[in-house]
């Protein structure tokens, strides 16, 4: 997979891109993910990419010309265009699987008080927000949506089943965890889990993971995704 991100803070994917899984899929080449500065799309001497709104209010938006050469530029037939803001649809697993499916993202990161509205009319093909709070620009949002999707990438986490059964891949929270010892401080190990009883296991870890989801995030309940 290709991942392109537009923003305007380069410097703040150096130490997500350069660790861990991220690193791995990179170095492996089952991830090709490369950050682009807006600013490289200006043509003043001053590289601005904002303006005052029209309409007044407060704040600066992204202007639409840096954005549109740069997307120009980085796009081709097969991209999908992604802007990261707190206007659109609520980033979780099922859409990590959704974009893990494509071949090329372009990731553009919103800053100020967001983008010129003509971008988001005619370049944009999905807007996702991570939560509903408020960060100070899209790059953090950027690196969540990268994490999430490269772990999905085959091959790239070594056990493919290891993201089949994570939190949120069946609608529901993961149920709980043991390793060894079997017993720690008076604290022991559900007996099930060392029976070697599988169908009692997995009976076990989908009750536990229900009702850890009932918990925690009642919400998540019904929303069991079908693939």
């Amino acid at each position: 997979m290709k991942i392109d991100v537009l923003t305007l803070f380069p410097a703040m994917f150096a130490g997500p891109l350069d660790e861990s899984i991220v690193k791995r899929a990179r170095a492996t080449g089952k991830l090709d993910c490369r950050t682009h500065n807006l600013r490289d799309w200006t043509h003043d001497r001053h590289r601005t990419v904002d303006d005052k709104p029209f309409g007044g209010g407060p704040g600066m938006l992204l202007k639409p010309e840096p954005i549109f050469e740069a997307v120009e530029s980085l796009a081709g037939d097969a991209t999908r265009v992604v802007l990261l803001s707190p206007a659109g649809r609520l980033f979780n697993q099922s859409l990590a699987r959704e974009l893990a499916r494509e071949t090329h993202l372009l990731l553009i990161c919103a800053s100020y008080e967001g983008v010129d509205q003509r971008v988001v009319d005619s370049l944009v093909d999905d807007e996702i927000s991570i939560g509903d709070y408020v960060l100070t620009n899209g790059a953090l949002p950027a690196m969540v949506v990268i994490d999430a999707v490269t772990r999905l990438l085959p091959g790239v986490l070594g056990d493919d089943e290891s993201a089949a059964d994570e939190s949120f891949s069946h609608g529901l929270l993961e149920y709980p965890h043991y390793t060894r010892p079997a017993e720690y401080r008076g604290l022991k190990v559900p007996e099930v889990l060392l029976s070697g009883n599988h169908a009692e296991i997995e009976k076990w870890r989908r009750e536990q993971a229900r009702q850890r989801t009932q918990k925690r995030r009642p919400d998540l309940l019904g929303q069991e995704p079908n693939d």
